[in-house]
């Protein structure tokens, strides 16, 4: 028999007041996380998508145009981009640009940033406060959330857990659209399920337009679809009457006919929202400004690897049903979600691996939110015990199912996707463990003084763990990792290294003796020379289409990225193979000729005749990427003598150093590598 459903949540009005303490408090713990995560990006350079997510905004707003980026969110990269536009920022001119008419986001985005004569910034911490408002406004979720269901003390418990995480602190502010969706997921499940449950049609109102600002945050967006079927079934099984639209509907046939209306009412809205961020236009290339070529991969290729997929974007495109920005956009995700290099203690894969992101939840989730939610769980067991009926635990589990459909879904779709890159993308499970922690809240009493005395020391536990990552907290890992220290050996990109440390590099150099060379190896968009770095440059993660120049290897202080040390996004990864030796060997036989070419104008005209140009810049840069990964696997054994920031690794490396780990044969080098790795 089933339960009878949990009764509509009352309005707002009738509930009680939060008492100006209560309040006091939440504003407080909301504000001190948003100092937080903008305070700790006052001395970190501009992070890999950063660049582009700003560019792709700005143009959004100055020309009308959506050629730039449109694979992520429009309304996060508009919201973040809009100081920079309100101030009149100086963007590159467009005639005669070719990376306009391809629209690079990337080489765009570095000419904005560093060679308009405007400091990038000020505009980008502008972009990173916007941004910071969408994890602010998520933990005020959070806290509201956790009230209806456990009430204040439970609420605070929330927040707390909420306010002080570091992964919530590492990207909370930084402009990319992770934060934004976060908060759209759950306020879309939220609104949805309040939508069901209340007749009045602001709730409607409110669920579709949030709804509609969640498919212009993240094509991920679309998973909302079977959580609201979910949150719909369940809302019919529960056998009470329906009433949408201001009509009752007592039977499941005529509840699910009215459900139906509703969602599909909510996919008009969302439509009608998606035009309106792209400027009710369908072409994404604005026809009065200078033309295009494509967007940065042809449209045509990404569609070819789509399969059944391809037909029906083909068909949305043939009717104009929706802008071709978004359709391109989502072609575009489709596609890199199928394959993707990807990094995970030690190994390498292009499709993923299923323990990817649970793993990625151990390492990076701190020791205290790991104890709170083992808590819940026994909490919520043992009072289902008590209780001794079903109908409790399936009242229980009414309550809280849009939280369980949020939380299922994602981590269903998590567990078998082909995109691991990173922890941020399972962020929007975690304010689910945030609000039902709120349990917890039950014990702080002076009635049960252990129990006080362990919620609040698993609270503090959380705010010291903030207070000691500070400010490195992308590079943040529990002790069960290893602690930050050893993070690169777990995992790299947006979980530890994504190019934010070149302050810090450059303050670390500052204080040593200049006395010999310095190599930077860098995953990122930042520029180096912004920050007066002057160092030899070994493979970065994105040149801007800058061709790399000879660089001889020689005794001195080799700076490299966790990401570059790793590996994972560079054509020759995994083992060092019999092959690879053997073409490196090879290579390195026209090092003196590479010297040459790079050092003497003169001859380089010569052996321009008897090769392009291109060829022989292919030939240098298959050369540079064969040397730096022999090093690396050295460097990998070995101990870093610094670390910057977690995320750069320093070694001051000899020559005999170098010299086995890039020329002596491969005996030595795999005698070097032992021997490193006896230290």
């Amino acid at each position: 028999m089933n339960p009878p459903p949990a009764p509509p949540d009352p309005p707002a009005a009738v509930r009680p007041r939060l008492r100006p303490g209560l309040l006091a408090v939440v504003a407080a713990l909301l504000a001190l996380h948003g100092l937080l995560a903008v305070g700790s990006k006052q001395a970190e350079s501009v992070t890999a998508d950063e660049l582009a997510h700003l560019t792709g905004g700005f143009t959004y707003w100055q020309f009308d145009d959506y050629r730039i980026q449109p694979e992520n969110g429009n309304l996060p990269q508009r919201w973040a981009a809009l100081p920079a536009w309100l101030e009149g920022a100086k963007f590159p001119g467009l005639a005669g640009n070719p990376y306009w008419r391809t629209s690079d986001a990337w080489v765009l985005g570095r000419q904005f940033f560093y060679e308009t004569g405007e400091d990038h910034f000020p505009r980008l911490m502008a972009g990173r406060a916007m941004i910071a408002l969408f994890s602010v406004a998520t933990g005020l979720l959070v806290f509201a959330w956790s009230r209806r269901l456990f009430g204040a003390a439970g609420a605070l418990v929330s927040l707390g857990l909420f306010a002080f995480c570091p992964s919530f602190l590492a990207h909370g502010a930084l402009v990319t659209s992770d934060l934004c969706m976060v908060f759209f997921f759950l306020a879309s499940a939220g609104a949805y399920w309040r939508h069901l449950h209340d007749p009045r049609r602001r709730w409607w109102l409110l669920s579709a337009l949030v709804f509609g600002l969640a498919c212009v945050a993240k094509f991920s967006a679309v998973l909302l679809l079977p959580m609201m079927a979910l949150m719909a079934v369940t809302r019919i099984g529960a056998g009470a009457p329906l009433v949408l639209g201001g009509r009752t509907f007592p039977t499941r046939a005529g509840q699910l006919g009215a459900i139906a209306l509703s969602t599909l009412g909510h996919g008009l809205v969302a439509v009608l929202v998606i035009w309106a961020f792209f400027g009710f236009r369908y072409a994404a290339f604005n026809p009065a400004l200078p033309a295009a070529d494509h967007f940065i991969r042809p449209w045509a290729t990404t569609l070819s690897h789509l399969g059944a997929s391809a037909g029906i974007i083909r068909g949305l495109a043939a009717g104009h049903l929706l802008p071709e920005a978004f359709l391109y956009g989502f072609s575009f995700v489709l596609e890199m979600s199928q394959f993707r290099s990807g990094f995970l203690d030690g190994a390498y894969s292009v499709t993923g691996w299923t323990r990817f992101f649970p793993l990625a939840f151990l390492y990076k989730t701190t020791l205290p939110l790991l104890l709170a939610v083992l808590a819940t769980a026994g909490v919520t067991a043992s009072r289902w015990r008590r209780s001794a009926a079903w109908a409790a635990v399936r009242a229980d589990a009414y309550r809280v199912t849009p939280l369980l459909a949020l939380f299922g879904v994602y981590w269903l779709v998590s567990l078998t996707t082909h995109l691991n890159i990173g922890h941020r993308h399972i962020l929007p499970t975690y304010p689910v463990l945030f609000i039902l922690a709120g349990v917890l809240g039950r014990g702080l009493t002076r009635r049960r003084p252990v129990a006080a005395l362990a919620v609040s020391g698993l609270l503090l536990w959380q705010g010291a763990e903030a207070a000691r990552t500070y400010p490195h907290y992308l590079a943040y890992f529990n002790p069960l990792a290893g602690g930050p220290a050893n993070g690169h050996r777990h995992l790299v990109d947006s979980s530890l290294d994504w190019g934010q440390d070149l302050p810090g590099l450059k303050a670390w150099l500052d204080r040593q003796p200049r006395t010999e060379p310095v190599y930077l190896s860098y995953a990122g968009s930042g520029e180096p020379d912004y920050y007066g770095i002057r160092a030899r440059r070994l493979p970065f993660i994105n040149g801007f289409k800058r061709p790399q120049p000879w660089v001889r290897l020689e005794p001195g202080l080799y700076c490299i990225g966790a990401t570059m040390l790793a590996h994972v996004y560079s054509p020759i990864r995994g083992p060092w193979t019999p092959e690879l030796e053997k073409e490196y060997q090879w290579m390195r036989t026209f090092e003196p000729v590479f010297e040459v070419y790079f050092s003497d104008p003169q001859r380089r005209a010569e052996l321009d005749r008897q090769a392009s140009p291109e060829k022989w810049q292919r030939a240098w840069t298959r050369h540079d990427l064969l040397r730096f990964a022999r090093l690396c696997h050295y460097l990998r054994v070995r101990r870093p003598d610094d670390t910057i920031g977690h995320s750069v690794l320093i070694y001051r490396l000899t020559a005999a150093e170098i010299a086995a780990a890039t020329t002596d044969t491969l005996e030595a080098w795999r005698t070097a590598v032992e021997r490193a790795a006896d230290r």
